[in-house]
């Protein structure tokens, strides 16, 4: 089932393209027909593209992995910020520092700088300082958090990135494709498809465009999010039993040890694996054909 109804689409404006002379004619396969001088996307398109780019993202979620959305249109911002702090994805809303990607490293820095300032600021020290150092600090601190604020819990490249206008993020994607980030992008008629990984042909100047498909988007990584929970929960449970039988057997063998200090290792193994063959016997019919063999184990 899609993740979106052709009515949605329809009453977001998603279909309105720009006017015919500011076409890309690499856009033409999205192209449904011409109105009044207007290019109008064919929404059947963006259904199936909009399905496969949130597959891909649920994906990306669930193996942990972040994917960074670039939105520095002023009708997007605030629409990207709610939706995408929400799901704990990184996002850039202001301006794009260029080397975000390719120069990783010193943005890395850059975000570290806050962290120093911020145990300053708590420190005894920052008493010492006069207003004017106060000041500059606290300016600094302000400047790096509108810039950087949002990707602090960035440590390394994002998987992907979600860009709301790549023909206004032009530097974004460059940079993305020098360092071959998949490149997941809001591809409007007037700009060009090529070089984007995961094309959602679509109006990316209206807001309730922009809310529509970033909305579909983050629903598809809450639910990678949520799958990587349930499965991360699940391994927990598998590996609960196996973790508390070699507690088990540690604390056998110190039993043992302090028993008898001349047991020898070999005999020692020995008499281990007889304690945790009745430890076993003790324990649930199910959980005991679960494990593996105490005796391959111990070895």
């Amino acid at each position: 089932m899609p993740r979106t109804e052709f009515k949605q689409l329809l009453d977001a404006g998603v279909h309105f393209g720009h006017l015919k002379r500011k076409w890309n004619p690499n856009m033409a396969p999205y192209i449904f027909m011409e109105k009044n001088g207007i290019h109008i996307i064919d929404l059947q398109k963006t259904i199936v593209k909009i399905d496969e780019a949130a597959d891909a993202l649920k994906q990306i979620a669930r193996s942990g992995r972040k994917v960074m959305f670039v939105a520095t249109k002023k009708q997007a911002k605030t629409i990207v910020a709610e939706k995408v702090s929400a799901v704990n994805m990184p996002y850039v809303v202001e301006r794009w520092p260029g080397g975000m990607l390719t120069n990783f490293p010193t943005i890395r820095k850059a975000v570290k700088k806050m962290s120093t300032i911020d145990k300053m600021i708590k420190d005894s020290s920052w008493d010492n300082l006069s207003k004017r150092e106060k000041l500059q600090i606290t300016r600094q601190r302000a400047k790096l958090e509108k810039i950087l604020g949002s990707i602090v819990d960035l440590t390394r490249l994002p998987a992907a990135l979600f860009i709301i206008d790549v023909m206004k993020e032009k530097i974004a994607v460059r940079e993305a494709q020098r360092l071959s980030i998949p490149i997941f992008g809001m591809v409007d008629t007037n700009s060009d498809p090529n070089g984007i990984d995961f094309v959602i042909p679509a109006n990316d100047d209206a807001s309730q465009s922009i809310d529509l498909i970033v909305g579909v988007m983050c629903d598809a990584i809450k639910d990678g999010l949520s799958d990587r929970k349930v499965e991360r929960d699940g391994e927990e449970k598998d590996e609960k039993p196996i973790s508390t039988l070699k507690k088990g057997r540690k604390t056998v063998a110190k039993i043992i040890v302090e028993d008898d200090e001349e047991v020898e290792a070999d005999d020692t193994e020995d008499i281990l694996e007889e304690e945790l063959d009745a430890i076993l016997v003790d324990e649930d019919a199910a959980e005991e054909e679960e494990e593996e063999d105490p005796a391959e184990e111990a070895k």
